[in-house]
């Protein structure tokens, strides 16, 4: 029998902190220079830097609540490693089993990492694993060890 490894997830509250301190400077900036463009006269440049106002709040929206808070219902609250099968638990109860082309992404400042693969119906799902959503950094690196091992 294979061995199954399991993580629970929790809510990363120390990185909502710098997720605020990012986005909430940057779609204010954004907004109030397109706004300034908007009543100079320069309309094209504004709808430009409204559009990535409302895309940098709708990412800071997502990355908060989906990843960070673990609040929206697709987002994943726990997963399991095996050899033979990778499944994410979410918070709505569905169970992904990510079957085929699984690959596992490490991010080079080692606070983080990335999931893909695809689905039993042949969907694209990826998924993005913060060190502050583990309970401790040990089970953090644990999960990255794991992961090496049963998808390399």
């Amino acid at each position: 029998m294979a061995e199954v490894a399991h993580f629970d997830l929790v809510q990363d509250r120390k990185g909502i902190v710098w997720d605020l301190l990012l986005y909430i400077p940057t779609v204010v900036a954004l907004a109030s220079i397109a706004a300034n463009f908007w009543y100079g006269g320069n309309h094209n440049l504004a709808y430009l830097l409204y559009f990535l106002a409302c895309f940098f709040a709708l990412a800071g929206f997502n990355r908060i609540f989906k990843t960070r808070l673990m609040m929206l219902p697709s987002a994943p609250v726990s997963f399991e490693v095996s050899k033979q099968n990778l499944r994410l638990i979410q918070r709505n109860g569905a169970q992904i089993a990510l079957v085929k082309n699984t690959r596992y992404y490490a991010d080079y400042s080692g606070k983080s990492f990335g999931l893909s693969g695809l689905d039993g119906a042949g969907r694209q799902q990826q998924y993005v694993f913060l060190r502050g959503q583990f309970k401790s950094v040990s089970e953090f690196e644990h999960a990255k060890t794991t992961l090496k091992r049963c998808l390399d």
